[in-house]
């Protein structure tokens, strides 16, 4: 990773509030626990998760936290090296 990056406090809240919702689904919630498992750590998102943020950002169902949230963790997803 060329630089490091954290979830910021506004994403974190987010999180938070997407892991309190009775409506979130269970990809909505694996993304926002990542996000704020990242907060303040140089963690990165494992493949298995960035996957699943990426389907977040794509369901037009999906609320403006969870989609927050996700591209959030994909931010922090480990780059490949060349």
């Amino acid at each position: 990773m060329a630089k490091s990056e954290s979830t910021s406090k506004k994403v974190a809240s987010a999180a938070s509030k997407v892991l309190r919702s009775k409506s979130a689904s269970k990809a909505e919630k694996a993304v926002a626990a990542s996000a704020l498992t990242q907060k303040g750590s140089t963690e990165t998102t494992s493949a298995k998760v960035a996957a699943t943020a990426s389907k977040v950002l794509r369901d037009p169902k999906a609320s403006k936290a969870a989609k927050s949230a996700a591209a959030s963790a994909l931010t922090q997803k480990a780059k490949k090296k060349k």
